[in-house]
């Protein structure tokens, strides 16, 4: 569950970017609109970002502060990557 979390983790991080970097500029730059559906695969990509992480967190025996770390990575530009670096260490602990 671990490894399936972590590619949710990375594939929504990279939504939000484009969401961000791709999809608004090319709405007020250029007149494109790619908001609404590259927002709305973000916020299904999120919401199972969060029932995952609520999942995860409880089989691994997170913190409350851990999962609210790992939820607030999901907000940030590029806080994935941070949270993908510590879910590397737990799987590699894991495998041991």
């Amino acid at each position: 569950m671990l490894k399936s979390f972590r590619l949710l983790s990375l594939v929504e991080g990279l939504s939000l970017l484009v969401l961000l970097f791709v999809a608004m500029p090319a709405k007020y730059q250029f007149g494109h609109d790619f908001v609404w559906p590259v927002g709305m695969t973000h916020g299904v990509l999120w919401l199972a970002y969060v029932l995952a992480s609520l999942v995860v967190s409880h089989l691994r025996k997170w913190s409350v502060g851990a999962w609210l770390l790992a939820l607030l990575s999901s907000v940030v530009p590029f806080g994935f990557v941070l949270l993908d670096r510590r879910l590397k260490r737990e799987i590699a602990a894991q495998a041991e």
